[in-house]
């Protein structure tokens, strides 16, 4: 009777969460882990200005009212959508709500999913593998550089990896448990991450399905009624969303924005989906130049970039043109100014578009000055490498991903021989921990074979990698350590995967540090030595551990520097990378932080009256600003890249003779889907002519000055490129304050007069002329002024440069 009593006063107190909490026993190493993610994921987030303002604008209209929540509106009068789904905007959103609107609040998320990432894989690894594997994976996860880079930016992919992650979670859950149900949830959970970006989330689908076949103890028919039961789980909340916007009424919801029907199944399977494989189309049907090529062929074909810091959402639209528009200028200063020997094209040096909400353009050459840098800080919205097996080695997405990916192939080869279990069994034979390596390989196998074959990614989308890297790189380590201890006939794969990496990490570190490469190389062949030798002239090496836990902090300082950077330089890009560029550019900040010209602003507010929106626009570069500044609806007629079809000449007539449309601002950017629109409204609308009150411009195709009111002793070198090929769409105005063609960038125009006399080049600002000079405080305070602000915004189809404003309420009249 005692014992009965005994057992039922344990049991109760095991079911008691305060007596869970009291006797929980902590791991201090994981808890130091933590805190490093928190540091890495979230100081100097506080400058991330408006994070990327695509999503910002859409978060700030989705706090709006449920409708655009639901749906993922762009603008506040729900017009059109982002051209993701909104779940990962709904966190950020409901962060916003709470905090209100700021870089920190809609990036806080991402920060938080970030650092559950890291327990996760502590967590699962730690089941079948014990803490130090655990704890040696969770660190890796830490300071896998994109990983701090996507954390520190509200784009979707860290809550993705969150999400896919937890999915895992249940299946093993289920495995271990033997309780069916966790498997249900595990599936489902990867149809709730489809609403965050699609098909990737499909990606670690056959690693759920194999690793529970394989570890599941049960037999093959209720196996196979299981996985049934759980692929209809992953339907239906895989289609929940979608459906629900699909059969809405076309006019009881926003356009989806990136769809070609006004569908978000084809947004799915045909932007989302199979156009990421086969490679990106634009609306007439050609391909971005530069994608899925090398970065060397790339930069013959590409739009020469402003000098900015790359910012963009996570997906591209499609473009109108064969070219994608210019990249606009950025908050940090042009990287141009490095040594020839560290790569500028980067994120802040020039390479890739900026992002205030334009689309991307391919990475040019790795040269200096020309192009992706190489090594990292920003490759490039496009510069992917060459396509082959060994593309995620190469130095455009390398740095970013793979500095310890050769420990994970070669972790794989000693972890499974070192988990064979008993020597009787066949080397084939599957125990518990080989089951969790085919968890991990069946997430490393096809996701590493789409970014090697695919045609149109993102640097920073290799983070899909990154947890099973991080898992098969901690458990690989510790048995070749352990293999290496007890001189097995695997011993050498450690000094091997040693060598071989420090090599690898060298040849990264070349572009940027020629002389601490070399140091690495030695280094790594040094370190090597006694790892090769020690096996076989020592008695005993459990007295040795130095030299391998040496090796290993040897091989963890390039990633861990890589990593820093994004936290010292406070970044949160719209195309998230790490890499000393970073911090070659002039401070920190977030991506498409636009200067809204307070000019144009100020009389569109004063004579917007009734109107439902503010103004429309081309694109959503030219809106974003003006929505997150002041919260009305701006449309973005042809959506991300203003291509969308979202509203023909017909319904736009409709708006303006309602009154519910008052001007159009054409930012000097059009698409092709909207040339019938605004050449009806060039025929027909009135121009308006503004000044402000530092400057007058005066030209035949613009009427409205927009132009930054902050001056600069020099012209700035970040110039913005002129329009290449039919940019401008059907308008043919290019904006005003581009440079003349055949200008150099970062030089002033030359020779004979143009029409925009006195107009100082897009991208750069004027001395001021008049009676004064200007002190050097005054002078001071211009500079910290512009580059803050006057920077922003300076590129094609984005605020703070000269475009033309147009009233249409004067048609109908």
């Amino acid at each position: 009777m005692e014992s009965k009593e005994a057992s039922r006063i344990q049991k109760k107190k095991n079911n008691n969460l305060f007596y869970k909490l009291r006797t929980i026993k902590y791991d201090y190493w994981l808890i130091a882990i933590l805190i490093l993610a928190a540091f890495l994921y979230a100081w100097n987030i506080w400058e991330a200005g408006e994070a990327n303002n695509f999503y910002t604008a859409a978060i700030v209209s989705m706090t709006k009212s449920f409708k655009n929540f639901w749906y993922a509106s762009f603008d506040p009068a729900g017009f059109i959508t982002v051209d993701k789904p909104p779940v990962a905007l709904w966190f950020m959103t409901i962060s916003a709500k709470i905090f209100g609107v700021h870089g920190w609040s809609v990036v806080l998320p991402s920060i938080l999913f970030g650092i559950g990432s890291v327990y996760l894989i502590y967590n699962m690894v730690a089941k079948r593998f014990g803490k130090i594997p655990a704890r040696i994976s969770a660190l890796i996860m830490t300071l896998t550089p994109i990983v701090v880079a996507d954390s520190r930016t509200n784009n979707m992919d860290a809550t993705l990896v969150f999400f896919l992650l937890l999915s895992i979670w249940f299946v093993q859950k289920a495995v271990m448990s033997k309780k069916q149900r966790y498997v249900w949830i595990g599936f489902a959970l990867i149809g709730f991450s489809f609403n965050i970006k699609m098909l990737q989330a499909f990606m670690i689908l056959p690693a759920m399905y194999l690793y529970y076949w394989l570890a599941s103890e049960v037999n093959w028919k209720k196996k196979l009624a299981h996985l049934s039961i759980a692929t209809v789980f992953l339907a239906v909340f895989t289609l929940i969303w979608p459906l629900s916007v699909d059969m809405t009424n076309s006019n009881n919801r926003p356009y989806e924005g990136g769809s070609e029907t006004n569908s978000a199944l084809e947004l799915a399977f045909g932007y989302n989906g199979t156009q990421r494989l086969l490679g990106q189309t634009t609306g007439t049907g050609g391909a971005f130049p530069g994608m899925g090529n090398s970065s060397k062929k790339s930069s013959k074909s590409m739009t020469p970039p402003s000098g900015s810091k790359s910012k963009k959402p996570s997906g591209m639209k499609k473009s109108s043109t064969n070219a994608p528009t210019p990249p606009s200028g950025s908050k940090k200063k042009s990287a141009n100014g490095n040594p020839p020997s560290k790569p500028s094209g980067s994120k802040k040096g020039g390479n890739a578009p900026s992002m205030g909400g334009q689309k991307g353009q391919p990475g040019g050459s790795n040269k200096a000055g020309g192009g992706a840098g190489t090594g990292g800080g920003g490759a490039g919205a496009f510069n992917i490498g060459t396509a082959g097996p060994f593309r995620l080695l190469q130095k455009e997405l390398g740095p970013q991903i793979s500095w310890l990916m050769l420990l994970a192939v070669f972790g794989v080869i000693s972890s499974y021989a070192y988990f064979r279990g008993s020597r009787m069994k066949k080397w084939y034979a599957l125990t518990p921990q080989r089951k969790e390596l085919w968890l991990w390989l069946g997430w490393l196998v096809p996701v590493a074979g789409f970014f090697s074959v695919a045609s149109f990614f993102h640097p920073y989308y290799t983070i899909m990698l990154a947890p099973a890297m991080t898992a098969l790189a901690g458990i690989g380590i510790y048995t070749m350590i352990m293999q290496w201890k007890e001189k097995s006939l695997w011993a050498m794969l450690l000094p091997i995967s040693i060598l071989s990496t420090s090599i690898l990490q060298a040849w990264y570190l070349t572009d940027y540090y020629p002389t601490l490469s070399w140091v690495l190389l030695i280094a790594g062949i040094i370190i090597s030595i006694p790892l090769f030798v020690l096996p076989w002239i020592a008695i005993k090496l459990k007295n040795k551990r130095i030299w391998p836990i040496v090796a290993l902090i040897i091989v963890m300082l390039a990633p861990t520097w890589w990593s820093l950077t994004p936290t010292l330089a406070g970044s949160s890009d719209g195309i998230p990378s790490a890499g000393p560029s970073l911090l070659s550019s002039a401070g920190g900040g977030g991506m498409g932080n636009s200067q809204v010209d307070s000019t144009l602003l100020k009389y569109l507010e004063k004579h917007q009256g009734n109107a439902e929106y503010l103004f429309a626009t081309d694109d959503s570069s030219t809106a974003a600003p003006y929505i997150i500044a002041t919260g009305k609806a701006v449309m973005a007629m042809g959506g991300f890249n203003g291509t969308d079809k979202a509203i023909t000449l017909k319904q736009f007539k409709k708006l303006v003779k309602e009154g519910k449309l008052k001007y159009y601002y054409s930012g000097g950017k059009t698409g092709g889907s909207n040339s019938t629109i605004v050449n009806w409204i060039k025929k027909h609308a009135k121009k308006v002519t503004l000044s402000s009150s530092n400057t007058t411009q005066t030209n035949a195709s613009s009427s409205v000055t927009v132009s930054t009111k902050n001056k600069s002793k020099k012209p700035s070198s970040n110039m913005t490129q002129p329009s290449q090929g039919n940019q401008n769409g059907s308008v043919g105005n290019p904006p005003s304050g581009t440079k003349p063609s055949g200008a150099k960038p970062g030089k002033k125009p030359s020779g004979t007069k143009s029409k925009n006399q006195g107009q100082a080049p897009s991208g750069s600002m004027k001395k001021p002329t008049g009676k004064k000079k200007l002190t050097k405080k005054q002078l001071k305070k211009m500079k910290k002024s512009n580059k803050s602000n006057g920077s922003m915004g300076q590129g094609m189809g984005t605020p703070g440069q000269s475009g033309t404003l147009y009233d249409l309420s004067s048609i109908y009249k």
